[in-house]
């Protein structure tokens, strides 16, 4: 039997190639600015993301290039709850959003604003 420890400082996130496509065309006039990924208690389940453009890290922020122009800041609460986590630009009907797949999620509200971890 293997035990795994968790690392909460540990970033363990990824981002597609479509969602750092995105990231970068919304940074294309602001090549200074970070992408800083965080959570906060909302909705009826629990949490929600948030992604913000900040000019500089928080204190707790870890930092991940993801090409020459894209920095993911991620705070620690947000590395925690989504160790694991997929980021991703989807089409969804006639939308384009960016997609959480968080494999520790066990429940979501109903408008899919909020998760439980």
């Amino acid at each position: 039997m293997s035990i795994e420890t968790f690392d909460p400082k540990k970033v363990d996130i990824t981002v597609t190639d479509k969602a750092i496509k995105h990231f970068s065309k919304k940074l294309e006039y602001s090549p200074e600015q970070l992408i800083r990924l965080s959570i906060k208690k909302s909705g009826c389940t629990g949490y929600a993301y948030v992604l913000d453009y900040v000019s500089k890290l928080e204190d707790g922020d870890q930092l991940l290039t993801l090409n020459s122009t894209v920095k993911l800041a991620v705070s620690d609460k947000a590395a925690e709850i989504a160790k694991g986590t997929e980021i991703d630009y989807v089409l969804e009907g006639v939308n384009r959003v960016i997609k959480f797949n968080n494999p520790n999620v066990i429940a979501e509200c109903g408008c899919g604003e909020s998760f439980t971890v």
